[in-house]
């Protein structure tokens, strides 16, 4: 049964209640688009082929190390409608010592936020340039937690755009 807020129903969060996601650790994202849209492009051959947005998504993940440098990316996918990706958070002792003593700090340098700030550049580039884009307003996300997984996952995201036609977005537009 779902939560009561102010006597209206609210989604439960997806995160871990257990984890705090600034912590130093490898993660999985997987953001989608708006009912799940194709978007960003298409698959031929199991080759992605990018929209000018998608093109955009693909620039904006790859900045995100120059916005929040502790960020390490690893592997990463646009697909058609929806994005994959290794985020790795590798602050400093001196990094995770310092949040730790500001109330307000973790919001900005946590998982939540990289993952805001890659939806709002691609949003804001949707926006300025007039394309017709909206993000899904949430995300999954996976703590990866051993080096199995790691690959794994790693390996999966390398192969999705040859997997397309049995992904479970495949249809989906």
């Amino acid at each position: 049964m779902s939560e009561k807020y102010k006597n209206k129903y609210r989604i439960k969060s997806a995160r871990a209640w257990w984890w705090d996601y600034s912590s130093n650790a490898p993660y999985f994202i997987t953001i989608c688009t708006q009912n799940r849209q194709h978007f960003f492009g298409h698959i031929e051959d199991g080759m992605m082929f990018y929209s000018e947005i998608g093109g955009m998504a693909y620039e904006c993940w790859e900045a995100i190390p120059q916005h929040f440098p502790f960020v390490i990316l690893d592997e990463f996918v646009i697909m058609p409608n929806h994005v994959h990706g290794i985020i790795i958070i590798n602050k400093t002792p001196e990094e995770q010592r310092e949040w730790r003593t500001n109330k307000f700090e973790p919001q900005s340098r946590n998982l939540a936020s990289i993952v805001r700030g890659f939806k709002v550049g691609v949003k804001k580039y949707a926006t300025m340039n007039d394309i017709d884009f909206m993000w899904q307003s949430r995300y999954h996300d996976h703590i990866i937690r051993d080096e199995t997984s790691f690959y794994r996952i790693k390996n999966y995201i390398k192969n999705n755009p040859a997997n397309w036609d049995n992904d479970r977005f495949y249809g989906l537009e």
